[in-house]
C-alpha cells in the first residue's frame, strides 16, 4: 500500500468518526478499521508529524485544516464514485470496495472532469 493512499484512509476515517462522535482517539480508529493497535500507533504518529492532525493530553484527535482538506477530498470521490457505479447498476457493497481504490489513485483534473459530468 503506497503512504498517499494509507494516508488517505486514516485520514478519512478520522474524518467520519469525527462526524459520529465529539471525541476520536487511536483506539476508534483500530476499531473501525481493524487494524492492529501498532500500525494505528504509527500512521496517527506520521499524521502528527506531518501536521495533518493535532492530539491533546486526553489522546483527542481532531484534524488540522490542511488534514481535514484532504480528508475531505478523499472522501468526496469515495462518496461520487460510490453513488456512480450504483447508478451504473453496480451493487452498492461493489460500488463502495472499488470507489475506495480508484479514490486514491485518480487525479485531481480528472476526477473534477468526472465530478463535473456526473453532477450535470
Amino acid at each position: 500500500m503506497k503512504t498517499h493512499e494509507s494516508e488517505e484512509m486514516y485520514l478519512e476515517t478520522i474524518l467520519l468518526l469525527l462526524r459520529q462522535k465529539p471525541n476520536v482517539r487511536s483506539v476508534d480508529v483500530v476499531d473501525e478499521l481493524g487494524y492492529a493497535k501498532s500500525s494505528v500507533s504509527r500512521a496517527v504518529n506520521l499524521l502528527l508529524k506531518k501536521g495533518y492532525i493535532l492530539i491533546n493530553e486526553g489522546g483527542d484527535i481532531t484534524l488540522t485544516e490542511t488534514g481535514k482538506k484532504r480528508a475531505e477530498s478523499t472522501y468526496e470521490k469515495h462518496r461520487i464514485f460510490t453513488e456512480m457505479f450504483v447508478r451504473m447498476g453496480a451493487g452498492r457493497e461493489l460500488a463502495e470496495e472499488n470507489a475506495c481504490r480508484m479514490e486514491h489513485v485518480i487525479s485531481d483534473e480528472l476526477f473534477e472532469i468526472i465530478k463535473k459530468n456526473f453532477e450535470s
